[in-house]
């Protein structure tokens, strides 16, 4: 399932913001559009050569906020969230097929990155003046659009994450609990940090187990995976560090800090990459902000390699998910650097449990999205090679050695109407180019000819 979401990022929240993520990423997309090259390849056939053309479009988003936004796939239906409602298209015709509004006066606050099976979780409620904020967590069944079932959290009223609010994985919806007192020194939470991580079991809701959170120690983020749960924590107030959970009874497996030159401060943005294997960006996620790290962890907790978002490869544009991928122990990720008085993009390798570059690959384009699978770093960019006329172009390297395979027009402007792209997805030759904002729409569907 691919999936993104966005942070709410009005002024004075700066905190909790991380980038649009979804750990989802453009993957489907790009891992179908190199097997289409490398096929090219093999046949020596041309199987883009400039002709992709729209087959349909969802209705212009004329009234969207930044929060409550997310996407996903399952199956021939491509689901869309935004904080009033959440629907659900046919990915061959773009004909609709349910639609999800939260009760009574409900927004979405939040949605899970990532869908397991064909359940998401949300979080909602009434973020408005006397409102109780986002009091409930539910599952959402992405083939029906019927809510199974909800549970009640206890809410943040002025200053809360939304993201990585609520995680599904391994069998388990996993929440965080909040309240406002964590971020004062001088007044005891009323939720204590053993009790404010909990898990249900993602079909029924049934209550599974409240983790063994350290003492003195809160949770702000959290994802589950197949074999554990991780969570960001605060502790002492001071320190940020990573713990991981055994998702069969919520036990303390181990903890590590995070960072170390220095450790970031509880205002730090950390983005919980990977859960399996353990990979986690903390700060540069937000353009012009400070700089940021990779970290890397073994099963155990041990910290394993540490790669920096500005180095000797240029600035990893980390505040751009679509741009950095992680696949196969390796860290993908398109950097800007300085030639002289030019700025070159290149995309740039890295051995996670090392830390270590492994190649770059400067481009002669700007990057829009970049996906490594089966072996192939396949980047979409706009102005590849010779061309400079509003549409993109595809480049496939060898995921090894950084070489080039192949390149080909795609004759679309996939990225019109929009800054950036949220995500791309496929379904039988279909691309399917995802956006939020005010003004665009939300899905667009390209058939590759």
């Amino acid at each position: 399932m691919a999936a993104r979401t966005t942070d709410d990022t009005k002024p004075g929240r700066e905190r909790w913001l991380s980038y649009r993520e979804g750990t989802g990423r453009l993957r489907p997309l790009l891992a179908a559009v190199t097997a289409l090259l490398v096929f090219g390849l093999a046949t020596g056939c041309s199987v883009l050569e400039g002709s992709m053309r729209v087959v349909w479009e969802a209705p212009v988003d004329d009234n969207a906020r930044d929060y409550g936004n997310g996407a996903w796939q399952v199956g021939d239906t491509l689901v869309r969230s935004r904080y009033d409602a959440v629907t659900a298209f046919d990915a061959g015709s773009g004909e609709r097929r349910w639609e999800y509004a939260p009760p009574g006066h409900d927004h979405v606050c939040a949605v899970g990155r990532r869908a397991a099976g064909s359940v998401v979780l949300l979080a909602r409620g009434n973020r408005g003046p006397g409102g109780q904020g986002c009091a409930t967590v539910a599952a959402l069944d992405l083939t029906t659009g019927r809510e199974p079932w909800h549970v009640r959290r206890t809410p943040a009223d002025l200053t809360e994450s939304l993201t990585d609010m609520v995680a599904s994985g391994g069998g388990l919806a996993v929440l965080r609990d909040g309240d406002d007192r964590w971020n004062l020194e001088t007044i005891r939470p009323a939720v204590p940090g053993s009790e404010a991580l909990r898990a249900f079991d993602l079909r029924t809701g049934t209550p599974r187990w409240k983790a063994a959170v350290p003492a003195g120690c809160v949770p702000e983020r959290v994802s589950a995976g197949e074999r554990q749960v991780l969570a960001v924590l605060t502790c002492g107030r001071t320190e940020l560090r990573l713990a991981a959970f055994d998702r069969a009874d919520g036990k303390a497996r181990w903890s590590a800090p995070l960072g170390g030159r220095p450790t970031p401060g509880t205002d730090a943005q950390v983005t919980l990459l990977s859960t399996d294997p353990v990979f986690v960006q903390v700060g540069g996620t937000t353009q012009g902000g400070l700089p940021g790290a990779y970290l890397a962890f073994g099963e155990d907790g041990t910290a394993l390699g540490r790669i920096e978002s500005v180095d000797g490869h240029g600035t990893v544009l980390s505040y751009r998910p679509a741009l950095v991928a992680v696949a196969d122990g390796r860290l993908y990720a398109v950097a800007e650097a300085k030639r002289g008085k030019q700025y070159v993009n290149r995309v740039v390798a890295f051995d996670l449990a090392k830390g270590a570059e492994v190649w770059r690959h400067d481009l002669a384009g700007g990057p829009l999205a970049l996906e490594a699978a089966g072996g192939q770093v396949t980047v979409l960019a706009r102005g590849l090679g010779r061309r400079h006329d509003g549409t993109e172009e595809l480049l496939v390297l060898d995921a090894a050695t950084g070489d080039e395979q192949d390149s080909r027009d795609t004759g679309a402007d996939i990225d019109h109407k929009t800054g950036e792209l949220a995500d791309l997805l496929t379904h039988k030759g279909l691309v399917v180019a995802v956006r939020w904002g005010w003004g665009v729409r939300p899905f667009s569907a390209y058939e590759l000819g």
